[in-house]
């Protein structure tokens, strides 16, 4: 597409990092932070007009609608108007699948702080999209080709 990438991985500090590769499960606490600076980084492209693929286990809705809508969204009652008034337009992609698909995924990940023990409080931890979020579900269990097709579709026809 030629738009900007990020991975949210690159953005936690090294707190986080050092307590995930302790095997230790991030709390809200941990994530606001974080969450907050991509909500920035988010923001800054927009403000450029450059359009951008931001990869992040947005695990919760509220993680969500900071990202949507920045640190206001902890402090606001606009809990149920993501999309009505967000102050970002984000496409969410839920990529679903059976944990085994992702965790033999995770196992050929190299190099990485998140060790896949943590990946049974990732599932435990998630609050798949609903509306009103603007998302779409693609199934892990289709071909790369076939999520970047499904993909580029939602983001072309909507």
């Amino acid at each position: 597409l030629g738009w900007k990438f990020y991975d949210a991985d690159d953005y936690h500090p090294p707190e986080n990092k050092k307590k995930m590769a302790e095997g230790i499960p991030l709390n809200d606490e941990d994530r606001m932070p974080w969450l907050c600076v991509l909500h920035d980084i988010l923001r800054r492209e927009d403000s450029s007009r450059q359009d951008a693929i931001l990869a992040c286990s947005a695990l919760k809705k509220m993680y969500r609608r900071v990202l949507v809508s920045g640190a206001s969204a902890m402090e606001s009652d606009q809990r149920e108007q993501l999309g009505e008034n967000a102050a970002l337009k984000i496409l969410f992609v839920h990529l679903d699948g059976p944990i085994d698909i992702v965790a033999s995924r995770l196992e050929k990940r190299r190099g990485h702080f998140m060790p896949p023990e943590l990946l049974r409080s990732q599932f435990d931890t998630l609050e798949p999209p609903c509306a009103p979020e603007n998302f779409i579900t693609v199934s892990l269990e289709k071909s790369l080709p076939e999520i970047v097709l499904e993909i580029e579709r939602a983001i072309f026809q909507g």
